[in-house]
């Protein structure tokens, strides 16, 4: 960002979050973090068992899908169309990743599209100029720093159409109890499974903590890192990169410099190898028929894209 940039409009964000929600911000901010953190020596023989990897894996798959296909692909972009029921699903997965209510979450991202890596980007690295210490500060900012600001963006301005949806007012106003359950629901089972207070306790740890830990730092790793290192080989307006080693984990979100040169195509890994974990699941639910209207990338539109690149 310059200072030259014009400034943003100052409806960008229209109230601030209330105090006890804001610690709740700081609280799941952290505490799954050190729990990541705390992941690696305890994983070293002790407090991990085929059950605890099990509801890991699966309860990380269908939250981040609910992120990535439903809160990114479907309800920010509008890449698909869906049917009730697979609406309703992916919004009630995408809240159990804990990282904030449907509204607030594309609000924010609709927001960083307009703005991208320019004045009014709630999460751009480049925020705070280019040298060593800037991109220092930038990372951080971009990374996580940005969640604890109070001020909301506006979501009049960004989601109205989410806010005359009867069904997606309920799912964000259900964000707290679908929370409880994304971090209850592993213990429960593994203590039915292994029928132990212990099995319960490590698939807490592992499945509840470890797992929105882990999915919060590979999201936020899209904002972070996928705006300051990697590939660039398609025409942006901004500093959107490729990230190969994210590809998996993040869902294929990481073919992050596709995304943001074409945002509503349903696929962004279209190179050979490059892995997109959420298009092939939206592949599916076309052939299944809960989706429709796939905006899919066309040999076309990529030329021009491409072609576009110095």
């Amino acid at each position: 960002m310059t200072s030259g940039t014009a400034a943003p409009p100052a409806d960008l964000s229209d109230h601030r979050r209330h105090i006890a929600p804001h610690v709740m911000v700081y609280l799941f901010a952290f505490v799954p973090f050190v729990a990541l953190v705390a992941a690696v020596p305890l994983a070293w023989g002790w407090g991990l068992t085929w059950l605890d990897v099990g509801l890991t894996a699966g309860f990380y798959v269908l939250t981040m899908l609910g992120v990535t296909v439903g809160f990114h692909r479907y309800f920010t972009h509008g890449a698909f169309r869906a049917r009730r029921g697979l609406r309703i699903a992916l919004a009630v997965a995408g809240s159990m990743a804990v990282q904030g209510p449907i509204r607030h979450w594309v609000a924010d991202h609709r927001r960083h599209h307009a703005f991208a890596d320019k004045e009014g980007d709630p999460h751009s690295p480049w925020a705070f100029g280019t040298s060593p210490v800037a991109l220092v500060r930038g990372f951080w900012h971009a990374h996580m720093g940005w969640i604890f600001e109070r001020s909301l963006t506006n979501q009049r301005r960004f989601t109205p159409d989410l806010l005359d949806d009867a069904d997606m007012r309920a799912v964000h106003r259900w964000f707290t109890p679908l929370t409880v359950i994304s971090l209850g629901a592993p213990p429960l089972i593994g203590g039915l499974v292994s029928w132990s207070w212990w099995g319960a306790l490590t698939a807490f740890f592992w499945a509840s903590l470890v797992r929105v830990g882990l999915s919060h730092h590979v999201a936020w790793s899209t904002n972070s890192i996928c705006h300051l290192v990697g590939e660039r080989p398609w025409s942006a307006r901004d500093r959107s990169t490729n990230v190969w080693l994210l590809a998996i984990p993040s869902m294929g979100e990481s073919w992050h410099n596709l995304h943001h040169a074409d945002p509503t195509s349903a696929r962004h890994g279209v190179g050979r190898g490059q892995l997109d974990i959420s298009a092939r699941t939206i592949w599916l639910f076309e052939k299944l028929g809960w989706a429709s209207h796939v905006k899919w990338p066309t040999a076309r539109r990529l030329e021009r894209l491409a072609a576009r690149v110095s």
